[in-house]
């Protein structure tokens, strides 16, 4: 039985304090106030800085936009003891390492409890290493402000924790995980956007600076600016891949399905083109955010004891700017500028990303359980059926085979080929924040739809399965 092989697992998850769900469905309009309340409370906890830590906000620009945290704040974890809490179930459970039947109340308990008290572990676990790692080994806080700021971390992502909670038990809409990234990479675009700061004598912001260049008379300085900020070519670049990113969202392919037990019910299996959406670009940046990471600390200990290798990790020139090695490579152009004075930089850099994202893809699909084979097996447990084929796992499973692993390939290259070009670009949010928060964007777009059809016809309640 599940319940005796994780019966430590729902012991420890007793003692954990949980947000309830509401006895009935609120209306959309309080689940919205909820929403927006939360919101509130993680943005304002991104403003409240660590104790005796001062640190720059684009330290960790590819850990800050993934996991929607802001540096040297409360919220300098983000949601990264979550995300990678569920993933770790998730691949656990899609390998089938640990065996549940989810049509099982006790082995639905213990998965939530898997998830719960993985989470909490990695919130200790992370929150330490943050404080030794990062405020300690990389920005110099002093030793004795170390031990208050690992608890501070630990009580804030405890607190997190119970936000995303709060909306999942359905207090709100959506989930606090996609909610706290869309309002986080919505905060930079906006930042882009309208940021009334000066750096160097001008604007920072596109806006105020193309004010600033008209009055001068120079609007064209506002085409390309120097140093990544954004600019004309960014902003064109941001819409012209945000409407990409909705035309591929709509490419699939509808695989006929009709019920076995029903006769005369029939309907489709969609199989869209970016079949494992946005994780695969999530994966490669956390991947590159911890290399970067990694590899400066190396440098720069490399550096400072005069290591024969120091020059292959990092070269920096007069003026103390990267300019060679292996973090050079792995954190790519930071401008067009860069990207056309360096194109085999440029290259190298597209090429890893397009790469890891379609090796993630291929793993992620593999491990998750939505290859072809899994999805098969959940079609026949449903007792559905593709018509002309006979209703068994392989004969299912072969038929869909023809497509998932092609749009897995092509899906993960695609995405991992847009947030390579969209980096050098000026894409507004960076390339995979715009990925992550126009699937995202999307994701409520549905669900608010839905909501307001269920609201108009409460029979189709039942159809999704709501109450």
């Amino acid at each position: 039985m599940s319940s005796g092989r994780f019966s430590t697992l729902l012991r420890i998850s007793q003692y954990v304090p949980e947000i309830s769900s509401p006895s009935r469905k609120p209306a959309l309009k309080i689940r919205l106030l909820w929403t927006l309340l939360i919101l509130v409370i993680y943005l304002s906890m991104g403003f409240v800085p660590l104790y005796r830590v001062t640190v720059s906000a684009q330290a960790l620009p590819l850990y800050q936009i993934i996991f929607a945290a802001q540096q040297g704040t409360l919220t300098s974890l983000g949601i990264g003891p979550i995300v990678t809490g569920g993933l770790l179930a998730e691949i656990l459970i899609g390998s089938d390492l640990i065996r549940l039947d989810f049509s099982k109340p006790e082995d639905r308990s213990a998965f939530t409890a898997m998830v719960k008290v993985f989470t909490l572990a990695f919130i200790v676990v992370e929150s330490v290493a943050y404080t030794v790692g990062m405020l300690g080994f990389y920005y110099h806080v002093p030793a004795s402000a170390l031990p208050i700021d690992a608890l501070q971390l630990i009580l804030a992502g405890f607190v997190v924790y119970m936000l995303d909670q709060a909306i999942q038990k359905g207090w709100g809409v959506g989930s606090g995980v996609s909610l706290f990234i869309l309002a986080n990479v919505a905060l930079i675009v906006m930042v882009d956007l309208f940021n009334p700061v000066k750096v160097a004598g001008e604007y920072f912001g596109l806006v105020p600076f193309l004010v600033q260049a008209a009055l001068s008379g120079d609007v064209w300085r506002a085409v390309v600016r120097a140093n990544g900020y954004p600019s004309l070519v960014g902003l064109g670049a941001t819409v012209g891949f945000v409407l990409l990113l909705i035309y591929l969202e709509g490419i699939r392919i509808e695989v006929p399905v009709a019920s076995s037990q029903y006769r005369g019910i029939t309907g489709t299996y969609p199989i869209k083109l970016l079949y494992v959406s946005n994780v695969p670009v999530i994966l490669v940046g956390a991947l590159l955010a911890n290399f970067q990471i990694l590899t400066s600390w190396w440098a720069s200990w490399a550096r400072t004891s005069g290591a024969w290798y120091a020059a292959a990790l990092a070269q920096y020139n007069a003026q103390g700017q990267l300019v060679g090695g292996l973090l050079y490579y792995l954190i790519g152009p930071q401008d067009l500028q860069q990207a056309i004075a360096d194109p085999l930089l440029t290259v190298i850099f597209v090429v890893i990303m397009t790469l890891l994202s379609t090796a993630f893809a291929v793993v992620w699909v593999e491990m998750s359980g939505m290859s072809a084979e899994k999805a098969a097996d959940s079609l026949v447990k449903a007792q559905v059926a593709i018509p002309g084929f006979r209703s068994t796992r392989s004969t299912v499973g072969m038929v869909l085979g023809r497509w998932i692993p092609t749009v897995t390939l092509l899906g993960g290259a695609i995405v991992g080929f847009i947030a390579g070009v969209s980096q050098f670009l000026g894409v507004f949010g960076g390339g995979i924040g715009l990925l992550l928060m126009v699937d995202i964007a999307i994701q409520y777009y549905q669900q608010l739809v839905q909501e307001e059809l269920e609201f108009i016809m409460p029979r189709l309640a039942g159809i999704f399965g709501r109450r």
